[in-house]
């Protein structure tokens, strides 16, 4: 916990701050249709540098031609996009805040995905945030949620990932029903930032090996696709796209849909480091561990933790048919710390997602800017947190140099 600006907040926090809070984001971009945390996490140097350089070396790993090889056998015949590029433009690490040596924080993987994220929106948080403290004793300061890069330069980087070249008009954002995703403050946000259109993916016409979007009366080529399309809910609902996958297009991506399948869940097993729990395929094993009360059971390729199963028993194991057990991962248990402690010495955990951006003429991932969900539950998600306080987004922050 950072030793300064946590109890400065703590001293500072009233309801009417965090109503105020909630005015300016709702002001900017519209109702927030999440539960929103009272506070940001506060990050220490040390703490944010640490997370960077795993996030930075679990990417590396992953790029093993090796690795790759493995992994691309997960992508299905029927999604397998042309035009793969060598990297992701986009890539999410989430890490656990656990206790480490000497009463301090570290970071612990709950999972990865090369899919984007809200970046736009994270700027915003930190931007509601810096508003409402100028009047607070202590925290008026220039507050940036960027890891290594001034705004300038970190919106630049957004800016080429999202856009790769094309101009902000034949750039679409592409989801499901846009309108009524919970992520849609996101894409106002990006609207705001870049000028890039959302556009509901079963509603683009496709001419040929073109793709376009309607604007009134007019066609408007669509050149590049920010994919925001989750594919569990196309599965679940049964969207009909105008456009297979496997159709040859004249788009380039942010990032490529094949991504989604590559670096997920799936790369847990097959990565060494200190910060990853230990997980293991499903379909690898014989027979449960005698250990199972201290591992959780995860669908590979889905989001927001559904499906998760906290409190494994064998006949949660028995369940998984045995031509989907090589989509089930069983990973070690986290232990979350009381990363925050808030106002009356209430106790908070928190995950922090890591986001690594690449524009298309960059040769790596960057780590560029934060995520962070607070839980009072067993788990982060809205079902295990519903009635708290002090749960729900937010953002880590920290003063600009």
């Amino acid at each position: 916990m950072d030793p300064l600006y946590r109890p400065l907040f703590n001293r500072s926090y009233t309801p009417e701050l965090y109503r105020r809070y909630l005015a300016t984001l709702n002001d900017k971009l519209g109702p927030i249709p999440f539960q929103m945390a009272e506070t940001p996490l506060f990050f220490t140097p040390e703490l944010r540098d640490l997370l960077a350089r795993q996030a930075s070396e679990i990417v590396t790993q992953l790029q093993d031609p090796g690795t790759l090889s493995v992994l691309r056998r997960n992508i299905p015949a029927h999604y397998d996009a042309p035009g793969m590029d060598v990297l992701p433009n986009c890539v999410q690490v989430d890490f656990a805040l656990s206790p480490g040596p000497e009463g301090k924080l570290v970071g612990k993987v709950v999972e990865l995905q090369a899919f984007p994220s809200l970046y736009a929106m994270m700027m915003f948080f930190a931007d509601a945030w810096r508003e409402v403290f100028q009047t607070e004793p202590g925290l008026a300061k220039p507050w940036t949620c960027l890891i290594q890069h001034s705004r300038e330069e970190g919106l630049r980087i957004m800016r080429e990932t999202i856009l790769g070249g094309e101009a902000p008009e034949h750039v679409a954002l592409l989801d499901f029903e846009p309108d009524q995703q919970k992520t849609a403050p996101d894409f106002n946000a990006t609207r705001a930032l870049f000028g890039v259109c959302t556009v509901d993916a079963t509603q683009v016409i496709k001419q040929g090996r073109a793709l376009f979007r309607k604007d009134g009366d007019r066609l408007i080529p669509i050149r590049r696709i920010y994919n925001r399309m989750v594919f569990d809910e196309l599965e679940v609902k049964g969207y009909e796209l105008p456009f297979k996958f496997t159709d040859e297009l004249d788009v380039t991506w942010a990032s490529h849909p094949n991504w989604y399948w590559v670096w997920s869940k799936a790369c847990l097993p097959l990565l060494e480091h200190p910060a990853v729990p230990r997980a293991r395929l499903l379909s690898e094993l014989d027979a449960a561990p005698a250990d199972l009360a201290n591992y959780v059971l995860k669908p590979l390729f889905s989001f927001a933790g559904s499906g998760v199963v906290i409190d494994v028993t064998p006949e949660d194991l028995a369940r998984v048919p045995k031509e989907q057990r090589d989509r089930w991962v069983l990973q070690e248990k986290i232990t979350y710390a009381p990363a925050i402690k808030g106002p009356g010495g209430v106790e908070i955990k928190a995950e922090v997602r890591v986001m690594l951006l690449r524009p298309p003429a960059a040769t790596k991932l960057e780590p560029l800017i934060h995520l962070v969900r607070l839980s009072r539950g067993k788990m982060l998600g809205v079902d295990q947190n519903r009635g708290m306080d002090w749960v729900g987004a937010s953002v880590g922050l920290w003063p600009e140099p």
